[in-house]
């Protein structure tokens, strides 16, 4: 829900605008957060007060944060880019620490509790804070007609394969790891390492983007993912090799989600910027939904969770590695559409 229904934050935020988009957001996590505090005990409960919560307000949050920075930034878009995204990755990591002292203090029922309530009190003054530099009505228009336009078709198509991929490592990261003799706490470190490479990858292919171009950098990205799978993953049976995958991963990784936005944001320019992102990020849904799912069926199916060896996870990692080659022809399609020279900064 929180990419699939981020098509539909851009009507909202036509009637009312980002800061109240935002702040609707805001108190639907919040709240939603309390509520599941309420819920723990009950399957249908969560799949209410966390799941639904959860999916729609960060559909309303995210798909503002992705919108907001193409109307102040054009030249240092980039940039911006990177920077709103380091911060969600900040954010998260904090939320992570706190988090597991409160379950170990507190239990999960007020750790719920504590962390909507800690939520609102620092989101909902944020979130009065934004503003718009363009009239709402005028910055979250759904141009149809973009979909004539042949390369944003291939950069909407790259990503919803290339998300597939992105979110195989993280997850099954702890279990290659145990597979191949590590302990739990030099996983967590690998984990870590991967997770600080993410955000080194969101801040730095922003700034990437701006001088060397984001289609370039699209490109670059995926076929460094592509290549991570393929080359590194697939032979990790040793700490080193899995640290090498987990930085040079994890950096792809962070910057798919700021090379994307950037690309399409400069692709069909300022004025449509906004939608086609929005319309964009929708189509990870089936990703989101089915990437991990497909990896864990091919674990299972080869045993490998039960296993002592990186063999046994190859197919996983060759389908999440499939996934981000497509991603890359289709990023590749779209650069020599624009230009042959592979010099130019597109």
């Amino acid at each position: 829900m929180s990419v699939g229904l981020s098509i539909v934050a851009i009507p909202i935020a036509r009637k009312i605008g980002a800061r109240f988009t935002n702040l609707i957001g805001i108190i639907i996590y919040g709240t939603g957060l309390v509520a599941s505090g309420f819920a723990v005990h009950s399957v249908g409960g969560m799949f209410v007060a966390c799941g639904v919560s959860y999916g729609l307000s960060i559909a309303l949050i995210y798909t503002m944060t992705n919108s907001l920075p193409v109307q102040w930034f054009h030249k240092r878009l980039g940039a911006a880019n990177g920077i709103v995204k380091l911060g969600g990755g900040i954010g998260a990591t904090i939320m992570a620490l706190i988090t597991g002292v409160l379950v170990e203090k507190l239990g999960v029922a007020w750790t719920f509790r504590i962390m909507g309530l800690l939520s609102l009190a620092t989101g909902v003054p944020a979130a009065f804070l934004i503003r718009e530099r363009h009239p709402a009505g005028g910055s979250f228009v759904i141009d149809w007609s973009m979909f004539k336009d042949a390369s944003f078709c291939y950069l909407l198509a790259s990503g919803a394969i290339g998300v597939f991929a992105v979110y195989v490592p993280s997850f099954f990261l702890p279990y290659v790891g145990n597979s191949i003799g590590l302990s739990n706490s030099t996983v967590s470190g690998v984990v870590a390492c991967f997770n600080a490479s993410m955000a080194i990858g969101r801040l730095g292919s922003g700034y990437a983007c701006d001088q060397f171009g984001a289609i370039n950098m699209m490109l670059s990205t995926m076929a460094l993912n592509a290549i991570t799978f393929f080359a590194i993953w697939s032979f990790s049976s040793t700490l080193a090799v899995l640290i090498v995958f987990s930085i040079l991963n994890g950096m792809a990784n962070g910057a798919f989600f700021v090379t994307l936005p950037t690309a399409i944001a400069r692709h069909v320019g300022p004025s449509r910027a906004s939608a086609a992102i929005s319309v964009t990020i929708t189509a990870w849904a089936p990703g989101l939904l089915l990437g991990n799912p497909i990896a864990g069926f091919l674990i299972d199916a080869t045993g490998a969770d039960k296993g002592t060896s990186i063999l046994l996870y190859r197919p996983a990692i060759y389908y999440a590695g499939g996934a981000a080659l497509i991603s890359t022809a289709l990023v590749f399609v779209v650069r020599l559409r624009a230009s042959s020279n592979i010099t130019k900064r597109l």
